[in-house]
């Protein structure tokens, strides 16, 4: 089962990753100045990752697969690593929509 795991950086801000069962990142957000804002960030992830339409797939200039997870007004919210295939950018999408919904936080931030 996947898991939210958040962290702090080194210049104060928190993030989380959306990791996998198998513990690989699926999708990494952006920089939130609080951690109420980081975890509201995971709320959105939970919410959202059960809806087609806010993935968002593309191409890096490299030729590289990957997604961007967006809301409703096209903020993103995570970001995906960049993928070998388009086949598995699209896994990476499902296994996020698996696990995002009901996975659980871990706080490594303290």
């Amino acid at each position: 089962m996947g898991k939210f795991v958040i962290t702090k950086r080194k210049n104060g801000e928190y993030q989380f990753n959306l990791k996998a069962g198998n513990g690989q990142v699926i999708p990494a957000s952006e920089g939130y100045t609080t951690k109420a804002a980081c975890h509201n960030g995971i709320e959105s992830v939970k919410k959202n990752s059960q809806v087609d339409d806010r993935f968002d797939r593309k191409v890096s200039g490299n030729g590289k697969p990957y997604f961007n997870l967006k809301v409703t007004d096209g903020q993103i919210i995570g970001t995906s690593e960049m993928y070998e295939s388009e086949a598995a950018r699209d896994n990476g999408i499902a296994s996020v929509k698996t696990n995002g919904k009901d996975a659980a936080i871990d706080d490594q931030s303290e």
